[in-house]
């Protein structure tokens, strides 16, 4: 029978609602779905053909709902949740809120506190280069998560992962640019999960995104969130100097994960600051080191030079902790 106003609820249309119908039920945006779908919650019990459907299971729906609705800050239809001893009425507009919030699934109203915990080393202390001769500093940084599965759930309730930039040192010729270079040009780059356009706290995001920065790059791209890594290197983000003799000095982000999905569990991010040297007479290319930056931190605090990989969970208030604690380990060489 169809769902509609003064028709008998059956068993299959709460079933089609919580778990059948492709592309809009609730298990599938809420519970384990699969790809970016997902936040890892508990999932709603489906009822067996011919039982009835209690207050209490319309209950669970109704508030499922809402809490997506919260979630993401998505606007769906005003609904008060049975309780038992009330007569079950047709709720209204379920399958185009449904829509709504598939559509809108990676989508969050908030963020989490943002974490900056790390192992390993994250600045280049000592000084690089010699002279005008060319040189290269990179520097590792993994993102590990329990499981697949927590790995999904982080980006598709709304988890980003953020890269900064920074080096404040001096006393060569070259500090200055590399200083303007990764304090003012690059900005912030973000990881999200997915290229299609969604926003996480008020905040548009596509893919790779950079936030501030005065720079225009050379490569950022949009097109690669977390479902579109592979298991070699693909280039997030690129950005030279602009000013003489410094113009063909860079830093690279590429990034990879460890196993094709839906079973990658461990992100790698490689930035390289390159210098190609030969800046020329009057010039040198060589750069001071400084103090470090230590953990935690989600702010880059010492003066060398720099690259930060913090991550920002999706929020608790609607949904409980399904991403586990992803660890983020450094290096530099």
């Amino acid at each position: 029978m169809t769902y509609s106003q003064g028709s008998l609820i059956e068993a299959s249309d709460y079933n089609g609602f919580v778990n059948v119908t492709s592309d809009a039920n609730v298990n599938d945006i809420y519970a384990t779905g699969s790809g970016n779908k997902g936040y890892g919650q508990t999932p709603l019990s489906t009822v067996a053909p011919g039982s009835t459907v209690t207050a209490t299971q319309w209950a669970s729906l109704v508030n499922t709902l809402t809490t997506l609705g919260n979630h993401q800050g998505t606007s769906i239809t005003a609904r008060t949740a049975p309780v038992t001893g009330d007569l079950i009425q047709i709720l209204a507009d379920i399958n185009t809120d449904l829509t709504t919030l598939n559509t809108n699934r990676n989508n969050a109203a908030a963020s989490g506190t943002e974490v900056g915990t790390f192992t390993g080393t994250t600045s280049k202390t000592s000084a690089t280069g010699s002279g005008t001769s060319a040189w290269t500093i990179t520097f590792t940084h993994t993102v590990t998560f329990g499981s697949a599965a927590e790995a999904r759930y982080f980006f598709n309730a709304g988890g980003l992962i953020r890269l900064q930039f920074g080096k404040t040192s001096t006393g060569t010729d070259a500090d200055d640019e590399w200083n303007d270079l990764a304090n003012t040009l690059c900005g912030d780059i973000f990881l999200s999960g997915t290229a299609a356009s969604h926003t996480i706290a008020g905040t548009p995001y596509t893919g790779t995104t950079k936030i501030g920065g005065t720079g225009t790059p050379t490569t950022l791209n949009t097109a690669i969130g977390f479902y579109d890594l592979q298991t070699t290197d693909t280039t997030l983000y690129k950005q030279f100097a602009d000013t003489p003799p410094y113009t063909t000095q860079f830093i690279e982000v590429k990034a990879k994960v460890n196993s094709a999905h839906p079973n990658s569990t461990v992100i790698t991010f490689t930035t390289v600051w390159t210098d190609p040297g030969g800046s020329g007479a009057g010039s040198s290319d060589n750069i001071s080191g400084g103090t470090a930056t230590s953990s935690p931190s989600t702010t880059i605090t010492g003066t060398a030079p720099t690259t930060l990989v913090t991550y920002r969970p999706p929020s608790t208030t609607y949904l409980t902790n399904s991403w586990g604690t992803p660890a983020v380990a450094a290096s530099v060489a």
